[in-house]
């Protein structure tokens, strides 16, 4: 991708320039760093030579990696903790996708078949890696005024997400707050987006095998119509749930899967549903499995359908601290000024950095990847998302930016 131009770092006023910039070498090895992921995706929990290359790269500046309890992924704090001051922790998603990577003329793009680094995590390790070097640095000029933990995690994309792995292999032990990034395409290299409170929502799994004897098309009336029935499921579930929960709450089921049947004159003895309910509201999502529960067997029971549900729960919503996400602005003001930051609104996406924020303060950011000027469309979970790498350079800057000045107060 081209890159964009960056923007000189604003000062602010009455004070010294915050240390911690991305030296220009260092720059460089961090794109190629970022390449060689982007060729060589792994999905969840298979992220082995992902985190043996973290894991060189920050023993070789002189850090102790430690590889989390699962096999993948690992945390690295930089600074040593004697159980003083609470540490901020950096955290950064691992793994892959499981689509092909649809670029053309791409050098750096995925050799592995229907693998792709199409969520820009191979972005987010990166950031997270050249913080903790930029940071190493200032640890020996002892200009780190508090430890920094990084978490390197496995599995996002893996309900209920790899977080919970990294929490009981203790990322949180001894941290006190926790930010992140997540690439956002619609927002320029160079800037941020960011937003108190609730910044993504909840996603859970839904799975629904309606069963019933089935039988010829020309007697249905002597059949259960499990394809009439599974019909009726996919268009009343969500429309009764419309009515029984606070419309506020945002709380969405969208199929992704149907299946039933083989042949045009037999009525199949199973249907099969799967899809994704999604919530903006916390305490609505808590209620969720009960109030699906009851709508898919009221509905299928009309139908003289047997259901067998399997509600998978997700991720609840990241819900920024306000404190935390205005550390970020402060951050992202020192190094480019406000203009670089725009308010964003909250998505649909899931995202499982919501685990952490059950045990401590933190706050997501989105870090703009589109290339300014640029007119492509691109968007997370499709096989031609690219990032600009720009992007790379503002992120390290504004972590190193946030770990500074939350140290300083802490």
């Amino acid at each position: 991708m081209s890159r964009a131009s960056d923007e000189p770092e604003a000062d602010l006023p009455g004070e010294a320039p915050l240390p911690g910039l991305l030296p220009e070498p260092l720059g460089a090895e961090l794109i190629a760093f970022r390449r060689d992921l982007h060729m060589h995706p792994e999905l969840g929990n298979q992220e082995f030579r992902t985190t043996a290359a973290i894991k060189k790269r920050l023993e070789a500046a002189g850090l102790k990696p430690r590889v989390l309890d699962s096999g993948t992924g690992l945390l690295c704090d930089v600074g040593t903790w004697k159980g003083g001051r609470p540490m901020l922790a950096i955290r950064a998603d691992i793994d892959a996708l499981p689509i092909p990577d649809a670029k053309v003329n791409t050098p750096y793009r995925s050799t592995v078949p229907d693998r792709a680094h199409a969520c820009g995590h191979d972005i987010h390790t990166t950031t997270v890696l050249g913080t903790g070097l930029v940071l190493a640095e200032l640890d020996r000029q002892g200009l780190l005024p508090n430890p920094v933990r990084l978490v390197f995690q496995p599995a996002e994309e893996v309900l209920p997400g790899g977080a919970t792995d990294a929490i009981r292999s203790g990322a949180l032990d001894g941290v006190g707050r926790i930010i992140a990034v997540h690439c956002d395409p619609r927002v320029d290299a160079g800037r941020i987006g960011l937003r108190a409170g609730p910044i993504t929502s909840a996603c859970d799994r839904l799975e629904i095998t309606l069963d019933g004897p089935g039988g010829h098309t020309a007697r249905p009336h002597l059949t259960t119509d499990l394809v009439t029935a599974a019909a009726r499921v996919a268009v009343d579930v969500p429309a009764l749930l419309a009515r029984r929960i606070d419309a506020r709450a945002g709380l969405a089921v969208t199929w992704g899967r149907i299946d039933a049947g083989h042949a045009c004159n037999v009525i199949p003895m199973r249907a099969e549903l799967a899809g994704t309910v999604r919530c903006l509201d916390l305490d609505a999502w808590r209620d969720a499995p009960d109030k699906v529960h009851a709508a898919i067997d009221e509905v299928a029971t009309l139908h003289g359908a047997k259901s067998e549900i399997n509600y998978v729960r997700g991720v609840p919503p990241v819900v920024n601290d306000p404190a935390v996400a205005e550390l970020l602005r402060e951050a992202q003001t020192a190094r480019r000024g406000a203009v670089a930051i725009e308010d964003t609104e909250q998505s649909l996406g899931g995202e499982d950095f919501s685990w952490y924020l059950e045990h401590v303060p933190g706050a997501m950011a989105r870090l703009g990847v589109r290339t300014p000027g640029s007119n492509a469309r691109l968007d997370l979970h499709r096989g031609d998302f690219d990032a600009d790498e720009a992007a790379i350079k503002v992120g390290v800057e504004l972590f190193t930016a946030a770990a500074l000045l939350e140290g300083h107060r802490s």
